[in-house]
């Protein structure tokens, strides 16, 4: 990422790449999108970049025209990017919108990274381990936190929450942390809720 390198697609100004960049280009022929496909390996090559074979794809994102643009097997293609998985759905209004959510495998790695640290961390007192918790939430609240991605936020937490008593019930022996006693603990040492840190549109 430190140094960046010069490719021109087209007479006249060109576009500046660091390494490791992701780019996403929009076409409105699919023609011109396959024609760009097949050159532009080539020209990267010249400049010694390479595009990797797994995530350079093509997509179909087409805006919705009807109704039945939102049915099943009708609907617009959607892609990953940076974390985010982004698709076609609909604004309150009911207009056609491009709408972002947590990408599933960020979100099950993200699950995955607070089970390890609760399996690890049950020994610690039950205050630092909330500390801690809500540091990670608050986290992955600031980057994930974004207008239409409550639900996906919503259901990390509950993965975090259920996570943590699953490790708490695990400290002894006896399991001795039902949803009730948890629920209490709860109200002691609450879990930062889901919150949109930042809106798409401001």
């Amino acid at each position: 990422m430190r140094r960046e390198l010069h490719v021109r697609f087209r007479e006249g100004a060109g576009v500046r790449f660091p390494r490791a960049t992701r780019l996403v280009i929009a076409f409105s022929s699919e023609s011109d999108a396959r024609r760009v496909m097949e050159v532009m390996p080539k020209r990267f090559g010249k400049y010694g970049l390479t595009l990797h074979p797994e995530k350079t794809r093509l997509v179909r994102f087409q805006r919705p025209s009807s109704e039945d643009g939102y049915k099943r097997g009708n609907r617009p293609g959607s892609f990953d990017l940076l974390g985010f998985t982004h698709y076609w759905g609909k604004s309150r209004r009911g207009h056609p919108v491009i709408k972002r959510r947590t990408a599933r495998n960020r979100l099950r790695r993200a699950l995955v990274a607070i089970a390890l640290w609760c399996r690890t961390s049950r020994h610690l007192p039950v205050g630092e381990q909330q500390r801690s918790l809500n540091l990670k939430l608050r986290g992955h609240y600031g980057y994930y936190g974004i207008t239409g991605n409550f639900r996906a936020l919503k259901g990390f937490m509950k993965g975090v929450r259920a996570t943590w008593r699953m490790w708490l019930n695990r400290r002894s022996q006896r399991a001795g942390m039902d949803w009730s006693k948890f629920v209490r603990l709860l109200k002691r040492y609450p879990l930062l809720l889901p919150r949109v840190a930042q809106s798409v549109y401001a």
